[in-house]
């Protein structure tokens, strides 16, 4: 896979990057159930071996479990094949179950705590778990306090999470964020919709996308019916919503999975890195043969405009716009 910027922060990225919030475990309501730890660090160390070279994590990721087996893997590597791997936490939220709290205080303790978790010298890319512009506006000392830890070495670069794509675009244009993170899959066009990319085009910012599968559904793999495990937060979903994402993938992309010889999943993905400002998306592995197939999906490219139009079209008549 060839790499591509990670907006103005001077690090370089996999298209296909590692979602580490499912690894993380069982957090009731906010997970997907119960894992196993040795088959997450299996399929850590299958997605560096393959290339992949972006991991996006966070305390509140099983409670620091996410970050933990992450630097268990990590600490495993040869030093070479370490370094090269560029690692996204974030801070503002310790725990789901907990308030945020964005204080530069509370940043830099959780700073702290995740370096020891991820035995890492530096993070990579600290980003603001979902800090909205209101609060950025209203406190201009919490972006200073990602400039302090920048300064002193112990990030290498910032970025915002973002709850809505709108929200990243004003991280770009109003707070200058050099990267930010929000939603965008086949069935969710908001990103492009409210002028996302062209701020991030215009600004040389870029984007991390997330849910670039919509939570599973764009695998084709559940049904209307499925019943998800403790703990996995699609359990409070109403079913007319799990109908609706159930049949989504074969209506919007089934026809070019056929053509391609591509799982569904892999044109999902695929759609999502059509975008050049995008610099990688961030589905979730549990399983090391997941990789093999994300890592597909990257090396084979961005999808053909003539696809990527008739997506477009599908969606703008569709319940999901």
């Amino acid at each position: 896979m060839k790499k591509r910027a990670l907006g103005r922060t001077g690090l370089s990225v996999s298209p296909i990057g590692f979602g580490a919030w499912g690894i993380g475990g069982f957090v009731p309501g906010a997970s997907y159930g119960k894992t196993d730890d040795a088959v997450s660090k299996a399929a850590l160390r299958r997605a560096f071996e393959r290339g992949i070279d972006f991991v996006d994590t966070a305390p509140a990721y099983g409670d620091g479990h996410s970050e933990a087996l992450i630097g268990e893997t990590l600490a495993d590597m040869l030093p070479a094949d370490r370094d090269r791997i560029v690692v996204g936490t974030k801070a503002g939220q310790t725990r789901f179950a907990d308030p945020v709290d964005f204080s530069p205080e509370a940043i830099k303790e959780s700073a702290a705590a995740s370096l020891k978790r991820l035995r890492r010298p530096a993070i990579d890319l600290l980003q603001l778990h979902n800090a909205t512009p209101e609060l950025l506006r209203e406190r201009p000392e919490i972006l200073g306090a990602l400039e302090d830890l920048r300064k002193a070495g112990i990030i290498r670069a910032w970025g915002l999470s973002m709850k809505s794509p709108a929200e990243a675009k004003a991280g770009i244009e109003e707070f200058a964020a050099p990267v930010v993170q929000a939603n965008y899959n086949v069935i969710d066009h908001r990103a492009a919709d409210c002028g996302l990319f062209d701020v991030a085009a215009k600004t040389g910012a870029s984007v991390i996308a997330r849910t670039p599968l919509a939570f599973g559904f764009l695998s084709g793999n559940l049904s209307a019916d499925a019943v998800f495990p403790e703990g996995d937060h699609r359990r409070q979903w109403p079913k007319e919503r799990l109908a609706l994402w159930a049949k989504a993938a074969r209506e919007f992309i089934g026809d070019i999975a056929a053509r391609e010889k591509q799982s569904l999943a892999q044109i999902a993905l695929r759609f999502c890195l059509s975008r050049p400002e995008v610099a990688s998306t961030i589905p979730g592995m549990l399983r090391p043969e997941e990789a093999d197939l994300n890592v597909a999906a990257g090396e084979a490219g961005a999808l053909t405009p003539a696809d990527l139009d008739r997506i477009a079209r599908d969606y703008k008549a569709s319940a999901f716009a």
